[in-house]
């Protein structure tokens, strides 16, 4: 791909019904930069774009554009390590939740863990798990947790089982406390040894390097990654990371734990704004030790 296909918007021109039909067609990432806005599509392949939401409303001035990458990641809206994972964040967030119910109301009590539940991932949960991609994993939450839905282009249903890029296994969130997110990429994308352990990928600092815009939303500095820590747990290597983002669209504060098995690398980030962080760190940090392949 030699861009990233975007429609370029006056944003002056966008009321608020102009907006929602934008985010419905998959038009959320709005790049920062006035008066026009990027809006950068997940694919070139996509066919007339303008159409799709001139048909919805003659209101909306657009055009496309071919935004070019660039490798400065604050002096334009989007960088092109992180452009297209901003993008797809963006999307997941304007999805609804998938259960309007706490997860304490259908997941089994944590066994050592007052007031938490286990989250055991089986066949009938994601796309990947069910086509073999990804092995089974485990962590606790907080019983008032709930779970979100993710959109179908970030969930790799669209890719599987050969998915390219990586993608969002499963989400949660509680808006007090923070999000929990796990992400799988594929090994090849990070090795050429086929069924790589995550020591032959590399050390904690380089794989953070690659994966670091998976865990911010859009792109990832390594001044921001506070400390890094190899973990053994049952013949099982992972690599811990604690990360102070400021410019991080999943929030300013980030835990974030790794691990290779079979063909896939399993990233599994605890995120938290400003204002969640002192209250719910201790929680945040319990949910991401918690984390298992």
């Amino acid at each position: 791909m030699n861009g990233y296909c975007c429609i370029a918007v006056d944003v002056g021109k966008l009321d608020n019904e102009s907006m929602e039909i934008a985010r419905t067609i998959g038009v959320s990432a709005l790049c920062k930069c006035k008066p026009i806005a990027c809006l950068i599509f997940a694919s070139c392949n996509l066919r007339e774009p303008n159409n799709l939401l001139s048909k919805k409303n003659k209101r909306v001035a657009v055009q496309r554009v071919q935004c070019e990458a660039t490798r400065s990641r604050r002096h334009m809206c989007l960088g092109s390590a992180g452009a297209m994972w901003a993008l797809l964040y963006g999307l997941q967030s304007q999805e609804a939740e998938a259960k309007e119910i706490q997860v304490g109301a259908y997941l089994p009590p944590a066994p050592s863990n007052a007031g938490f539940v286990q989250f055991k991932a089986t066949n009938k949960d994601t796309p990947a798990l069910r086509a073999g991609n990804v092995e089974p994993y485990q962590f606790i939450l907080p019983s008032t947790w709930k779970r979100v839905r993710v959109a179908n282009i970030l969930s790799g249903n669209y890719c599987q089982p050969k998915c390219a890029e990586p993608w969002v296994e499963a989400k949660f969130e509680d808006a007090n406390q923070g999000t929990v997110q796990v992400v799988a990429s594929p090994l090849i994308r990070l090795t050429n040894k086929p069924n790589a352990q995550i020591e032959e990928i590399g050390n904690p600092e380089k794989l953070i390097a690659s994966l670091g815009p998976f865990v911010t939303g859009n792109s990832y500095d390594p001044d921001e990654l506070v400390e890094s820590n190899v973990e053994r747990h049952d013949d099982q290597t992972y690599y811990s990371y604690t990360l102070e983002t400021p410019y991080a669209l999943t929030g300013t504060h980030n835990l974030a734990k790794a691990t290779a098995k079979g063909n896939t690398v399993v990233l599994f980030v605890v995120s938290a704004n400003d204002k969640q962080w002192p209250k719910s760190e201790k929680i945040l940090r319990s949910i991401v030790n918690s984390f298992q392949i």
